[in-house]
């Protein structure tokens, strides 16, 4: 591995966005299981907790770096996975009342 990269893994604060990206990058291959699993188009839940975790260690470290682009990039997201997380569960609950 070359000095720069090494010198990326070094620093924790880039560490925590490349886990971030990590995370968010891997939330694809969940939704892509739960759809084969039921051979239909599906976003699980747990798609928007990864996106969630994800999406907040990316937005941690664009305040870190001061990255007004990414700050405002994953403030965005993160609302909109935290209201979806909010709407499935409030659906879920309203199921399990009735």
């Amino acid at each position: 591995m070359n000095q720069e990269w090494m010198s990326v893994l070094s620093d924790p604060w880039a560490v925590v966005g490349l886990v971030g990206q990590l995370l968010f990058f891997s939330r694809w291959i969940v939704q892509w299981a739960a759809s084969e699993r039921i051979k239909s188009s599906h976003v699980p839940l747990s798609f928007w907790i990864i996106s969630l975790v994800g999406g907040t260690l990316v937005l941690i470290y664009a305040i870190k770096i001061h990255n007004l682009v990414f700050v405002l990039g994953q403030l965005v997201g993160v609302a909109n996975y935290s209201r979806n997380i909010v709407l499935i569960k409030r659906a879920r609950r309203q199921v399990s009342e009735t």
